[in-house]
């Protein structure tokens, strides 16, 4: 069988494992392969290397593969950054965003993460970056809309005149 080649290797294996990293499926998946490669009697540093993960990555699902079973290569609940906004505050924000940003003391006509990073310091005293309020706005069900330019309204005698054909 002839060998194949993937064009610029290095750069799909790196998109490819960033899209592993996307999907709770595929991740699980992705362990799966790790441990099936270690039971064949591949090392962790080998099978980490073939993978793209470190060996110790691949000690870690090892171990909670022997102590859980398959449950320990399943995802599990990442407790990520605390909250600094609680749920009144959000429901409150929510509520906000149906407004106009000038209806509540802002200088502008629409919201966008700027806005809202400076609403939220003024109003809560909570400094939120740009971007976070930018995945706050998804959070809550809104999404981004720019404003279409207004094309000025032309006089129609003018146009006549200008027009080469009647």
């Amino acid at each position: 069988m002839k060998s194949l080649r993937i064009a610029d290797a290095e750069t799909m294996c790196l998109a490819l494992q960033d899209e592993i990293r996307r999907s709770e499926e595929a991740r699980y998946d992705h362990r799966l392969h790790g441990v099936l490669l270690v039971a064949q009697g591949v090392s962790c540093r080998e099978a980490g290397r073939l993978l793209g993960d470190s060996p110790r990555t691949v000690q870690y699902w090892i171990h909670r593969f022997e102590q859980e079973g398959l449950s320990g290569l399943v995802e599990g609940e990442r407790s990520g950054r605390p909250t600094q906004l609680d749920t009144r505050q959000l429901r409150e924000i929510e509520a906000v965003l149906r407004k106009a940003p000038d209806q509540v003391g802002m200088d502008t006509h629409l919201w966008d993460g700027k806005t809202l990073a400076a609403y939220i310091e003024r109003r809560y005293r909570v400094s939120l970056g740009v971007r976070q309020c930018q995945r706050l706005f998804r959070k809550l069900g809104f999404r981004l809309r720019k404003p279409r330019p207004v094309i000025a309204r032309a006089d129609p005698e003018r146009q006549r005149a200008h027009k080469k054909t009647p």
